[in-house]
């Protein structure tokens, strides 16, 4: 992969089929996007860590346009969601399935995913409603 920084391991781990987060090995202060160094406390000891992909979408929006990469996924649900985990840090991803309701709040939960771009191998996630979260109206 291409341009891989302080994020490394979050890439390598989507790639290996799980979530990873960084955390401060100091302070404890959870970092997204990744860091070098600790705003917090100034260290420069983080470790990688685990996480459940589950929590809430915070925002979201449907996509009807093509922007080139996508063109047989249209319609998609581009979504932001704050992990239950991981000091509620945010990531971004796509819903599963375009045509489900969705709302702000909604308990959600994804499984890394890959897609080509360019001839290149691209990771990231992919999120599902939970529980009874799909009959409910967007």
């Amino acid at each position: 992969m291409k341009g891989l920084g302080a994020d490394a391991e979050y890439w390598n781990a989507l790639a290996e089929g799980s979530l990873k987060m960084q955390q401060c090995s100091g302070c404890g202060a959870w970092h997204w996007p990744a860091v070098w160094r600790c705003g917090e406390c100034g260290s420069w000891e983080q470790g990688w860590h685990e996480v459940a992909p589950r929590g809430r979408i915070f925002t979201w929006t449907r996509t009807w346009h093509d922007f080139g990469w996508q063109a047989k996924g249209l319609p998609y649900v581009s979504v932001i969601v704050e992990l239950d985990g991981a000091g509620g840090k945010r990531l971004n991803g796509v819903m599963a399935d375009a045509g489900l309701p969705v709302r702000i709040g909604q308990r959600v939960t994804a499984e890394p995913w890959q897609f080509e771009w360019e001839g290149e191998a691209v990771h990231g996630l992919k999120w599902t409603p939970v529980g009874d979260e799909s009959e409910r109206e967007a």
